[in-house]
Formats: structure tokens, sequence, C-alpha cells
């Protein structure tokens, strides 16, 4: 074999060679597409279904939180009416004592201002009488 006919052979199994990496890289990367695609519908569906049964346990939570902060309020509401009956009660109740101990010490604070003005009536009658 002479020399050109070397660099031939040569120039043959280079294009073969780069011909035969062309084809595996090509190859690989259509399987990497795949394998990608796959990857993507599989976490999709995934997703999907977790948010599916996410937004029905959120919403069997939230209804059951409704119900029982409706319930509480309720609750409370019938228990701060309570005490604000009872409340009341007491107020009038210690308002009444109050009015009626008012009444009575004005009558007797009147009288014995009554009885005051009288001897002081009588004491400036004296005074006055004497000078």
């Amino acid at each position: 074999m002479n020399d050109p006919q070397i660099w031939t052979l040569i120039g043959v199994f280079g294009a073969a060679l780069l011909g035969g990496f062309t084809l595996v890289t090509t190859h690989f990367g259509r399987v990497i597409r795949a394998e990608i695609g796959r990857l993507d519908g599989t976490v999709s569906g995934q997703i999907g279904a977790l948010d599916g049964t996410l937004s029905g346990k959120i919403e069997a939570l939230d209804g059951k939180l409704t119900g029982q902060i409706e319930a509480l309020d309720g609750k409370l509401t019938g228990q701060i009416e309570a005490l604000d009956g009872k409340l009341t009660g007491q107020i009038e109740s210690v308002e009444g004592r109050l009015s009626g101990r008012i009444d009575a010490l004005d009558a007797k604070l009147s009288g014995r201002i009554d009885t005051l003005d009288k001897e002081v009536a009588t004491i400036a009658e004296r005074f006055w009488r004497s000078s």
C-alpha cells in the first residue's frame, strides 16, 4: 500500500468513526428527550393527584372548622346574653337598694338640717335681741 491509499483509508475510517459518533449522539439525545417527556408526564400526573387530594382535605377541614366556629359563636353568644341578663338584674337590684338608702339618708339629713336651721335661727334671734 502506498501513501495515498493509507491516507484514503485513514479518511474513510475517520469519516466512519465520526458518523458513528453522530448517530450515537443523535440517538442519545432522542432517548434523553423521551425520558424527560415521560418523567414530565409522570410528575404532572402525581402533582395533579396531590393537588386534588390536598384540595379535598382543605375543603373538608374548612367545613369542619366553619361548623366548629359557628357552634362556638352560638355558645358564646348565649353565654354573653345570659351574663348580660344576670348583670343587668344585679345592677338593677343594687340601684334599687342604693336609691332606697339615698332617699332614707336624704330624708334623715333633711330632718337634721331643718332642726339645725331652727337652732341657728333661735341662736341668732337670742343674739340679736340681746345686743
